[in-house]
């Protein structure tokens, strides 16, 4: 039973939480990731659990130490996104959660693909839930663009998955490559779920619209998942570098220039992730440790920021730059937790971000990935630019919003989550070597050197000159009341618009053949009446010598086509 025990806890809380309020549901959700992280202390490495169903040789636990190290991350992500929701009573949304948390433990343990898939889908319905939960009318087209979007990944997986047994007759979850049968339905359902480019904006859509609490669980799991999925099946194939690289490039201008600040940090996402995948690209044991860890702090960082946004959405109400500003007046201790969660995010030494993301540039420079490394030094500047100061700066401090009178701190459970959050991230950045202690892969290697930490300090100092030039030279991109629509333009203006043409152009085509069709019946209606209608040439034949004439004349007439 001890095998069961990572992935059980997180269901069993999720029909608990169907049943119980107050102080005992508090206590299950706070208790529930604990235990989990118990059960996979317990487990050895190597472990596994077999069965066969209808023929299938299925391996629903695997254990080594990187599905072990996510199993850890998704355990500290479900106890601080737990303690964070517990200020609303949303029965749906508590069981939504616990869900997707074990739905994302079982995904990872997972060895074999049916396994993987049956959580792949469950990942997609119960966070679809959080969207929903917030119950208006943009979560609800948004949640229903993310829930069709998120199917349509399952459905290329399981595409995958028939084309790959068929060939190769088994269901094994390990290294893949882009030279297998199906392994391009593959890298396509988990490139969806990383976010690759023009394959995003499910994420940039989504998430910003769900509930306080709920962005907190998305921006943990789902995009984890698709990361341990391609270190699993892609590890060192070349085009992930260069998605990657893409991935952490171009949602910097996007975050610049967006005025919702949790739809900034959602392509602040997309382009830590674009850091991680260059790391599972590059696929040496150096790059593949520097993914999974950053992995690892950047659940815990962005969780921060978007706790902090949260908060202040709770606060306010409001979540546009535009409108928001001076809060530190009236919510001083999250100003400090999210100025915590700007300095990971932004590698400052001593923060988690720094000692995560320094390993993955490292490793790119090992490989001679010189243009690729300059890619990530200008998408390391850019973090800092939009996310480290922008998200503090206009929430907080860029003038004296009309909020300041009502705003008040947040409550105290939501500051304890971020609290929690906040040394997490100092003490990951204060004791790499501990950390790196649980990567899967041996590795020696020294982050606190003179080189690495002057290089970043010297990115981060001009980063901040540039952004201070920028608003004293009145250049920086305003916060404008208004939506950025970037490659879903293709889906959400360029499909309608052409549907429509479409539709119009064959409708009057349509039209035309219909009246054509109608004027031939009725040529056709008027010719027949005249033959056989009431007073057409045969109704004239009443007498029963002219039906047997009539008969004689079909009869013979069939019998000589028959016979030609």
């Amino acid at each position: 039973m001890d095998s069961f025990l990572p992935i059980l806890p997180f269901f069993i809380a999720a029909i608990l939480t169907l049943f119980t309020r107050g102080s005992l549901r508090a206590t299950i959700m706070i208790v529930t990731p604990i235990i989990a992280a118990y059960g996979i202390y317990n487990l050895e490495v190597g472990h596994t659990f077999n069965f066969t169903l209808m023929g299938f040789e299925l391996e629903p636990i695997r254990i080594d130490k990187l599905s072990m190290l996510f199993g850890y991350l998704f355990c500290v992500a479900g106890l601080l996104g737990n303690i964070y929701a517990l200020y609303h009573k949303d029965t749906m949304q508590h069981f939504a959660a616990q869900a997707y948390a074990g739905s994302a433990i079982g995904a990872v343990f997972a060895g074999d693909m049916l396994t993987l898939f049956i959580y792949w889908e469950l990942m997609a319905l119960t966070s679809s839930v959080l969207i929903f939960a917030r119950r208006t009318d943009a979560s609800l087209h948004a949640g229903i663009r993310y829930l069709a979007i998120q199917i349509i990944s399952g459905l290329l997986l399981l595409a995958g998955i028939i084309v790959y047994y068929n060939s190769i007759g088994n269901l094994n979850f390990n290294h893949i490559g882009l030279d297998a049968p199906g392994a391009w339905l593959f890298f396509l359902a988990f490139g969806i779920k990383s976010a690759f480019p023009f394959l995003h904006n499910w994420l940039t859509d989504a998430y910003p619209e769900a509930t306080e609490s709920g962005t907190v669980f998305l921006s943990s799991f789902t995009t984890k998942v698709a990361v341990y999925a391609l270190a699993r099946s892609f590890a060192g194939e070349e085009i992930l570098i260069y998605i990657g690289a893409t991935m952490a490039f171009f949602p910097i201008y996007y975050a610049v220039i967006e005025n919702d600040l949790r739809r900034v940090l959602t392509y602040s996402l997309i382009n830590q992730i674009g850091f991680m995948v260059v790391g599972v690209g590059i696929g040496t044991e150096l790059a593949l440790n520097g993914a999974v860890a950053h992995a690892f702090a950047d659940v815990i960082f962005k969780g921060l920021l978007m706790m902090t946004m949260g908060a202040v959405l709770w606060s306010t109400g409001e979540m546009r730059g535009s409108e928001l500003g001076g809060l530190y007046k009236k919510m001083p201790k999250t100003t400090w937790l999210c100025i915590i969660g700007a300095a990971s995010i932004s590698a400052f030494p001593l923060f988690s971000g720094f000692v995560t993301k320094s390993i993955i540039v490292s490793a790119v420079l090992a490989e001679g990935y010189y243009g690729v490394w300059l890619i990530l030094l200008f998408a390391a500047a850019g973090v800092f630019h939009h996310a480290g100061i922008k998200i503090p700066f206009f929430a907080f401090f860029a003038h004296d919003s009309k909020f300041i009178d009502t705003a008040k701190e947040a409550p105290k459970n939501m500051l304890w989550a971020m609290s929690l959050s906040a040394v997490l991230c100092i003490a990951i950045g204060c004791f790499p070597q501990t950390f790196y202690s649980l990567l899967p892969w041996e590795m020696d290697y020294t982050v606190y050197d003179t080189t690495h930490v002057l290089t970043q300090l010297q990115l981060l100092f001009f980063s901040a000159l540039a952004f201070v030039w920028l608003k004293l030279a009145h250049i920086y991109p305003p916060e404008l009341k208004s939506v950025n629509i970037d490659a879903e333009w293709i889906y959400r203006k360029l499909f309608p618009k052409a549907i429509y043409q479409t539709s119009s152009v064959f409708g009057a085509y349509y039209t035309k053949i219909e009246c054509k069709v109608e004027q031939l019946l009725n040529s056709s209606k008027s010719s027949t009446n005249k033959f056989v209608g009431a007073d057409g040439f045969l109704s004239n034949f009443r007498s029963l010598g002219g039906m047997v004439m009539w008969v004689a004349v079909i009869l013979s007439t069939s019998l000589f086509l028959y016979y030609i």
